[in-house]
């Protein structure tokens, strides 16, 4: 086994660890939780780089890295619905999810063609910008977990008081997990849309 796979088979080991700290919840766990999405989402980046450089792509690692991707992603969303100050609809995680099985629906169908679907551009955007919500998500649960346990109040707390531009700023910290998954959502769909219609003659009946 190559190099590249190596490391998108270790992104996937980490899956569980992360849904363990996540599920722990606390100031420690969460950050322990971000190391190790942060980590993964590294390896995400190498196995492609080096699979390209070594010349070492490989069926295996065509199948295995998408699915790593969808395993990590889709964990940190679910667990994110389970935290209510977030706010985050489950419409959009479903929306999120929805449009991963579809693609790989679309690839095992292209699979069987013997046609190989890479990742655009939309996709690539996609994944980068999922990630860039769930570790700005992670953030602001760390933050809330440190007023938690080091003020002895959660963050929202100040938004009931009169504090001047402070309350603002937390307000829209409160509403940043929710847009910025709303629109991770919108684009998703815009994904796996393009996706559809870029390959829908591998849909056709013969």
């Amino acid at each position: 086994m190559n190099l590249a796979n190596k490391l998108t088979i270790a992104r996937m080991c980490l899956v569980p660890f992360f849904i363990l700290f996540m599920s722990l919840g606390g100031f420690l766990n969460t950050i322990f939780a971000l190391v190790v999405f942060f980590v993964a989402s590294i390896t995400d980046f190498f196995d492609g780089h080096i699979a390209r450089k070594q010349k070492t792509i490989t069926s295996l690692g065509i199948f295995l890295d998408p699915l790593a991707d969808k395993l990590l992603i889709s964990s940190a969303f679910i667990c994110f619905v389970g935290i209510p100050y977030l706010r985050i609809s489950a419409w959009m995680v479903i929306a999120i999810i929805s449009r991963e099985f579809l693609i790989t629906g679309l690839r095992s169908i292209a699979a069987y063609k013997n046609v190989i679907i890479p990742a655009d551009k939309s996709g690539k955007f996609k994944t980068t910008l999922q990630i860039v919500v769930i570790i700005t998500t992670l953030t602001i649960i760390i933050i809330n977990e440190a007023f938690t346990k080091y003020g002895g109040i959660p963050i929202d707390f100040f938004k009931f008081y009169n504090i001047g531009a402070y309350s603002y700023v937390i307000v829209a910290i409160e509403k940043i997990p929710y847009w910025f998954t709303f629109f991770a959502a919108i684009f998703t769909i815009f994904s796996g849309a393009n996706y559809v219609f870029k390959y829908k003659n591998l849909l056709a009946l013969k």
